[in-house]
Order: C-alpha cells, then sequence, then structure tokens
C-alpha cells in the first residue's frame, strides 16, 4: 500500500540539524529497500502561491502561504510498504521527524 510521508517543520527557520548526508541517507535507505516511490523537497515557503475557487467559479489567487499555523510543509515522500507500521517505522527514520520536525503518515486513496 502506498503512503505519503508529509515532513513537516515547526517553522520556516527550523534547524533540527540532519545534514544534506542525512537526507541522502534516508533517501538511498528507501530505494535499497525498494519502498519509495517518489519524493521532493519543496522550495521556500515564501514561493508559494494559494489558489481557491468560490461557489461562483471565481478563482483568486494570493501570493504566499497562509496557513493558520506556524507548521511548515517542507517536502514529502511517498513509500510503497506493505501496511501501515511498516510506514510508521520509515517516518521514524525519516531526519525530518527529529529534533521538533515531524512527518505525518497517510495513506494514499486507491480508486
Amino acid at each position: 500500500m502506498k503512503y505519503m510521508l508529509l515532513i513537516n517543520a515547526p517553522s520556516a527557520e527550523f534547524d533540527n540539524g540532519c545534514s544534506v548526508e542525512d537526507w541522502v541517507q534516508f533517501g538511498k535507505e528507501m530505494q535499497d529497500a525498494g519502498v519509495w516511490v517518489t519524493g521532493h523537497a519543496l522550495a521556500d515557503l515564501t514561493t508559494a502561491t494559494t489558489v481557491q475557487v468560490d461557489s461562483a467559479g471565481e478563482r483568486s489567487v494570493t501570493d504566499g502561504p497562509f496557513a493558520e499555523t506556524r507548521e511548515v510543509l517542507g517536502g514529502f515522500e511517498v513509500i510503497d510498504v506493505p501496511d501501515l507500521d511498516a510506514a510508521l517505522d520509515w517516518a521514524a527514520r525519516c531526519p525530518g521527524s527529529r529534533g521538533g520536525g515531524s512527518v505525518v503518515v497517510r495513506p494514499i486513496a486507491e480508486f
């Protein structure tokens, strides 16, 4: 089953001390285990654009993220593993789960 690991930081300035090498190693471990499907780090959140469409079909576009939370989505990984327990294990190994960061695990719906 496929799961998305949503890698969050408590703020845009957050630094949990993980190095690029930590992330490269995590990616290699997922690939070597055959669970990695896709994933990307996201660019600086100040480059985000928000789109909303109202009930009349009118589109509004605003610059930047306007989340109600300080938490920042920094990237994602999609993995294909047998069950939630395996997905949780990979989330715990993710460098983004350390030092105050968090990883949300969500199953991907199959239609």
